[in-house]
């Protein structure tokens, strides 16, 4: 296939079908997904797995991803940075846009669904995860990145996990209005967050050198919903020419020759968010050579070598192109979840009966 063009209501579900059983083929019997067979499994990329299969209908293997989420929630609300096996991996941190990723997630799976009794059950480890964020933003509002082993701060702050952050607070927020549950401490953090994010560039990238080479902290500000509208067309414009390899996709560093999958679906949501359809469609329809027999799509491509590298097959590369694919489809009821953000307290439907304490 030269290449896929999607339209509004054409969701190619045979071909993504694939994409989607790879991913149930890595998930482990408890629910854990893994990068890849034999890899780690960190919280937010669990997660971005786990929305590609509430996308895909594959709401049991979804419900067994966040379950395992749930049962394995320390009890200040985080998770450590990764796990195999089901047990700890490497035990030296845990990571604030990690653990606050999973308000995202069960948000996307109830639209999909509208399982309110999934709402019910999710939302106390949804609630803790976020109390545990919020602890850790700081008096000019930005969040901290990670805490260490024995749970002190570790002193900085990055534009693309706040902005993760951010969205995760808003979900997180839509989340309590369904349940009847007052939410102002964190729409009050969101609030911090978005002030810190807009006007206080200076409280992030403190102690290292600046992040701006990556396109994670070009187009995640889009994505996430604090910016928006001719800002955010204007923010892609600026960059384009670093980022993009025009006929294979959206590099993840400007100084590196390597074209990433993930990176350039996320691109098309930025695209997407900013009213630019026609190029969120062709940058999308690049990535059909980077797809493998077997459904799964490799990490990337590295222009100078001429190579698919590594040689890795994520899960959530996976869940990206699936979470790309509905935005440009319109396949689910979750399809515009990071192309219109909606503040909280706008949400339409009725609050689910039984508040949770």
């Amino acid at each position: 296939m030269s290449g896929l063009y999607l339209s509004r209501g054409l969701y190619p579900q045979e071909y993504l079908q694939a994409t989607a059983a790879y991913i149930l083929r890595v998930q482990r019997p408890w629910g854990e997904i893994p990068w890849f067979e034999g890899g780690h499994t960190d919280p937010w990329d669990h997660v971005e797995a786990a929305m590609g299969l509430s996308i895909a209908g594959e709401n049991e293997a979804a419900h067994l991803a966040y379950r395992w989420l749930a049962e394995n929630q320390l009890g200040d609300g985080s998770w450590w940075r990764s796990y195999r096996d089901n047990e700890p991996d490497n035990p030296d941190r845990r990571e604030t846009n990690y653990v606050a990723y999973i308000a995202t997630g069960v948000w996307h799976h109830y639209l999909v669904t509208r399982d309110e009794q999934f709402l019910r059950d999710m939302f106390p480890v949804v609630r803790d995860a976020v109390e545990f964020v919020i602890r850790l933003q700081g008096v000019h509002g930005e969040i901290d990145w990670a805490v260490d082993a024995d749970g002190v701060p570790l002193g900085d702050a990055l534009v693309t996990g706040c902005s993760s952050i951010f969205k995760s607070l808003e979900c997180a927020c839509h989340i309590a209005t369904e349940l009847g549950v007052t939410f102002d401490p964190w729409l009050d953090a969101r609030r911090r967050l978005k002030a810190a994010l807009t006007n206080k560039p200076q409280r992030f990238d403190r102690t290292w050198a600046s992040k701006a080479r990556y396109a994670m902290d070009w187009f995640y500000p889009i994505i996430t919903g604090w910016v928006s509208g001719h800002a955010a067309k204007e923010r892609i414009q600026a960059r384009w020419p670093e980022f993009i390899e025009p006929g294979f996709g959206c590099r993840c560093e400007t100084q590196e020759p390597w074209v990433t999958v993930a990176e350039t679906c996320e691109l098309t949501l930025a695209l997407l968010a900013a009213g630019d359809r026609a190029k969120a469609v062709e940058v999308f329809s690049w990535l059909t050579q980077w797809r493998d027999r077997d459904g799964a799509w490799w990490t990337g491509y590295q222009l100078v070598e001429d190579v698919l590298w590594p040689d890795e097959k994520p899960t959530w590369t996976a869940g990206a192109i699936l979470l790309a694919a509905d935005a440009l489809t319109g396949h689910t009821r979750a399809s515009e979840l990071f192309l219109c953000p909606v503040e909280p307290g706008q949400v339409k439907s009725k609050p689910v009966a039984a508040a949770i304490r």
